[in-house]
């Protein structure tokens, strides 16, 4: 089993470097005892990275969850070293360019997919998040007139920033208080308790478990494509971030 040491709180999502213990090495990757490495799921991709003993150095080419645990996937760095073995204390790293893109987007999403269902009621069934950019899957037909809406929307959101902050709320309270209506379709699955919930001040509430920025100004400027339709009646929405690779603002 793996601590999923990002998920605790919004500091945890901007830990670059950790230390850990080898607990397992399945075939081409290696499971820690904790991890801050985001194992993809929800729309957001996993992230990458390096880990290293000593003065060996492995790349994490893919992050993924298979029940409990996290396998890292690695590629060996530089000359030939010892193998890893269980119990070795190891440092991962981040690829911090690539995991504040994907804060910056998914935390984009979600504002975006707030400002959608207060301006026309519609919901996002599915986001995706990939490269610079990402889309929202909306449940019926966005008009592309709402979009110079949303683009105010979203330079309000720059100009004047919302904080964002993590809860973990008992499953039966979840169930029993009346968050909705929310902007998302996405059902929780029935083991998932407590349930982290994502909130946007004044925008909105989600269950989400991925990582995500301190304030809706460290986003930037989102660029907006035209809404294509989609089967069934629905629409996508994709977005870009303007600048890819903005600096970490101070803590």
């Amino acid at each position: 089993m793996t601590e999923l040491a990002y998920l605790s709180d919004l500091p945890a999502a901007y830990v670059r470097r950790f230390p850990a213990r080898v607990v397992a090495l399945p075939p081409g990757g290696v499971v820690l005892d904790r991890t801050y490495f985001y194992p993809g799921g929800g729309g957001q991709p996993p992230d990458r990275g390096r880990i290293r003993s000593g003065p060996a150095e492995w790349e994490v080419v893919d992050t993924g969850r298979t029940g409990p645990t996290v396998i890292h996937r690695l590629r060996r760095r530089g000359p030939p070293a010892a193998p890893l073995t269980v119990g070795t204390e190891v440092e991962g790293e981040l690829d911090w360019t690539r995991r504040y893109r994907h804060m910056r987007l998914h935390t984009g999403q979600h504002l975006l997919s707030a400002r959608v269902f207060a301006r026309t009621g519609l919901r996002t069934a599915k986001a995706t998040l990939s490269g610079v950019g990402a889309s929202l899957d909306l449940e019926g037909e966005l008009s592309a007139g709402v979009l110079a809406d949303l683009e105010r929307d979203l330079e309000a959101a720059l100009e004047h920033p919302r904080s964002v902050t993590i809860r973990h709320v008992p499953r039966a309270v979840w169930n029993a208080t009346a968050f909705a209506p929310r902007s998302g379709l996405v059902p929780l699955a029935p083991q998932v308790d407590p349930v982290r919930v994502v909130e946007i001040e004044t925008e909105d509430a989600c269950p989400c478990g991925g990582t995500h920025l301190r304030s809706t100004g460290e986003i930037g400027q989102l660029l907006l494509a035209r809404p294509v339709s989609q089967g069934g009646g629905g629409s996508r929405l994709a977005f870009t971030l303007a600048e890819p690779d903005l600096p970490t603002p101070p803590a």
